[in-house]
């Protein structure tokens, strides 16, 4: 059965001996933040603060802060499984004539397994604020020169205004003062699409800002999930199980009802307010801009919840691993659109959005290059600065095998492309503009005759086949 929430999940993961608990007196200003890198930057566990100054609500950090986490999380250690699931929706038939249907049936009752079940209460409806406040959230400040206390790891939950499908995206919040915050979704995500839309019918948009939940629906809170598709029934799908649902008390929103806490208001492209500094996960702060503000109208919440966040800074840390998880999980659906495709890797030094590396079955001329075009046309891969494509005798996760791959089959007049004037991630730090700059792909294929290629392929060096078997053999003779 997969995880319901953030209590079975420290269950686990203190099972597992990748949880430790700090029984200690921790300041949510600084401290917290200060513990929770050194933890991540050497490889630690997840933290559970028991004891936060001035607050009743203990503090999760690091949940996801390692691959067997996230495999415990996720109760995988194959995460292309996730996306290979989203693939095989799409090419499942819907059989007409009812002795078709019948013969369906296991197939089309595991897809209906998957969608999200509306519930009366949960533990999440355990108890209603009458005064909705976010003085008693043990909210972190992470940075010195942050412009004061961020939700880092809310799910910001919205519905297109239109079709009505429903989004979760997490979208870093500045704490104003007890009733408001600064809603700082980027212009390339979907719950800033939802509010330009929104403002057509008025300037306000409902939001919910959940904290908390299983594993799975925090999971697809981060992932980019194809246009259209529900986020609650990629949760579903995820943890192959739907998950179960409440209605929000003072919006028209749904929300896991197993989450720890959820703060309900709206976001009023009305009043925008100026928004950071923050020491984001390029390592940089990001500085101060204008974003719509969210009005805090209700506050549901379990009789004892669990405050869980994430601090981010120079890489590597905690985003890095679930990070790796969408890497893995979604290059099935790459190789749906790009079927060449064997491999996908997004380094962590590059915070994801920065570097890009694919490896190709190459068959012809320019291939490399059709496949850079069709990436940064593929969702929020659009937003990638630098692709790297090699053959597919390269391991993208090795980064010396591909730098031997760039140095050895790559020229810079030939190999790289240069794609001025396109949408850029609003966090990069080298961006001449925000929003807008270049992009940069190196052709690291080995190139032929066709693509200008004038002089003798020279071959790879091999080892010789019967000496490798011969040595194998005798390895444990050399005292090696």
């Amino acid at each position: 059965m997969p995880i319901e929430d953030v209590s079975e999940f420290i269950e686990k993961l203190e099972k597992a001996g990748e949880l430790k608990r700090v029984k200690t007196e921790v300041d949510a200003d600084l401290e917290i933040a200060e513990i929770l890198r050194r933890v991540m930057y050497s490889n630690g566990p997840a933290v559970l603060f028991e004891n936060v100054k001035n607050y009743d609500m203990p503090v999760l950090g690091n949940a996801f802060g390692s691959m067997k986490r996230l495999e415990i999380g996720l109760e995988t250690n194959d995460f292309t499984e996730i996306g290979q699931r989203i693939v095989d929706l799409t090419k499942m038939d819907i059989p007409s004539g009812l002795f078709n249907k019948i013969k369906k049936l296991p197939e089309l009752s595991k897809m209906s397994d998957s969608f999200p079940q509306l519930e009366k209460s949960g533990p999440v409806t355990e108890v209603i604020e009458e005064s909705p406040s976010f003085d008693k959230i043990p909210i972190l400040k992470t940075w010195i020169k942050d412009a004061g206390k961020f939700i880092t790891l809310g799910l910001i939950a919205t519905k297109h205004p239109e079709t009505g499908i429903r989004n979760l995206g997490v979208y870093r919040m500045q704490i104003v003062d007890s009733t408001h915050a600064l809603m700082h979704w980027q212009k390339h995500k979907r719950g800033a699409q939802h509010h330009e839309i929104s403002k057509e019918k008025g300037s306000k948009i409902e939001a919910a800002i959940i904290i908390g939940g299983d594993p799975a629906t925090v999971f697809s809170a981060v992932a980019p999930v194809p246009e259209g598709l529900d986020k609650y029934l990629f949760a579903g799908i995820a943890r192959k199980k739907g998950i179960k649902m409440v209605k929000c008390k003072t919006i028209d929103l749904e929300v896991p009802a197993n989450a720890e806490m959820v703060l309900e208001g709206y976001v009023d492209s009305a009043d925008i307010r100026d928004e950071g500094p923050f020491g984001d996960h390029t390592g940089y702060y990001t500085p101060q801009e204008p974003y719509p503000t969210f009005t805090l109208t209700g506050i549901m919440r379990r009789k004892k919840p669990i405050y869980l966040t994430t601090i981010v800074g120079k890489p590597i840390l905690e985003d890095a691993y679930i990070g790796k998880v969408i890497e893995r999980s979604f290059l099935p659906l790459i190789r749906m659109f790009q079927p060449e495709v064997v491999d996908f890797a997004m380094p962590a030094a590059g915070w994801f959005q920065g570097f890009a590396i694919v490896s190709i079955k190459k068959r012809y001329p320019g291939q490399a290059k059709k496949v850079m075009m069709g990436l940064w046309g593929l969702g929020q891969l659009a937003l990638t600065k630098i692709f790297v494509v090699v053959d597919d005798d390269v391991n993208v996760h090795d980064i010396n095998d591909v730098i031997w791959a760039i140095t050895t089959r790559a020229d810079a007049a030939r190999d790289t492309i240069i794609i001025n004037n396109t949408p850029t991630d609003t966090l990069d730090p080298a961006s001449p503009l925000v929003n807008l700059g270049s992009k940069l792909g190196i052709d690291a294929t080995q190139k032929t005759k066709e693509e200008g290629y004038q002089r003798e392929i020279q071959e790879q060096v091999k080892v010789d086949e019967k000496t490798k078997d011969l040595v194998d053999a005798k390895w444990s003779q050399y005292g090696l």
